[in-house]
């Protein structure tokens, strides 16, 4: 028979016939951030398999709940636990071994009574995983009919150890969605910042490609006429002249004709801000960069602008 040593099993495969709510919530939660931060469990369980890639619990359901515990929080790290594997070459020797082990752990976790002599459990010495399974030897005072007090004691136990179990799903739901909340909400502002930089540019495109189609639609002789209207010539041209003269006019100049367009002189120093920055390269750009100019100020600066040109 080769020499015992415990293996690496995904917690995933593994089954147990003992409800996780025997056992305390907090003390399973409490050795799940210890075997994350240990990188381990020290104590390996026992398991039996029970199909081609299963196992299921032969002894240590309280460690087996702890490292399914430890999965959740952290599924990459908690994604194994060591285990002994019950083969048919050493299945026999080692339930012997675990028969003993449990004995002797269930006779040290008795004390008498002073009053009846009787043994009783300590349970200040009951450890975490409660053995399970075992035949109890104890000799223990006989109970009136429906007396059950060890069954609604265990009855209570689990019942807090369920309602604690909740809470602690119920809290990670709420902060996973609050995570998740607050993803969604940068996303969104991320989306509504690049909405706002591509606006005036998207309506600017519109506007000239619709005027364009509409020139296009015009009978030839119309189309003439409209081409040679000096004010169409005049407002080409003296947008044309009003961007240059934003990004190159001599700086006093260009605040005195703005100024006397009907700019505010905060604004007006934006603007000789920007251009310093960089040139404006159309007018959406500019309202976009100067704070305070809107679409409605920039035509009538436009439309005043004739006289300097």
């Amino acid at each position: 028979m080769k020499k015992l040593s415990p293996s690496l099993v995904a917690v995933k495969k593994i089954t147990s016939a003992v409800p996780r709510s025997n056992f305390a919530e907090p003390d399973l939660e409490k050795l799940a951030r210890l075997i994350l931060e240990s990188g381990g469990l020290i104590n390996p369980i026992i398991v039996r398999r029970n199909g081609m890639d299963a196992y299921e619990i032969v002894d240590g359901d309280f460690e087996y709940y702890a490292a399914a515990r430890a999965k959740e929080i952290d599924a990459p790290k908690g994604e194994t636990i060591g285990a002994f594997i019950l083969e048919e070459e050493n299945e026999e020797l080692l339930l012997k071994q675990l028969e003993i082990l449990r004995k002797t752990a269930i006779t040290e976790n008795l004390v008498e009574n002073p009053e009846t002599g009787f043994l009783y459990e300590n349970p200040s010495s009951q450890p975490a995983d409660s053995i399970t399974n075992a035949v109890c030897l104890v000799e223990v005072p006989n109970l009136g009919e429906n007396e059950t007090p060890e069954e609604s004691s265990s009855l209570e136990q689990r019942l807090t150890n369920i309602e604690a179990q909740f809470a602690s799903q119920i809290n990670e739901l709420k902060a996973e969605y609050a995570r998740e909340q607050k993803v969604l909400a940068q996303s969104i502002q991320e989306l509504e910042n690049r909405l706002l930089q591509q606006v005036p540019l998207l309506v600017e495109a519109g506007l000239a490609n619709r005027i364009n189609e509409l020139k296009s639609e015009l009978p030839p002789e119309k189309q003439v006429v409209v081409e040679r209207i000096p004010e169409v010539d005049n407002v080409t041209s003296e947008s044309m002249s009003l961007l240059e003269a934003l990004n190159t006019l001599e700086k006093n100049q260009l605040s005195a004709n703005l100024k006397d367009a009907g700019l505010k002189l905060p604004i007006i120093q934006i603007i000789l801000k920007e251009r310093d920055v960089r040139p404006f390269v159309s007018f959406a750009n500019v309202v976009e960069r100067v704070k305070g100019l809107t679409d409605k100020t920039m035509i009538k600066i436009i439309d005043k602008w004739q006289k300097y040109s």
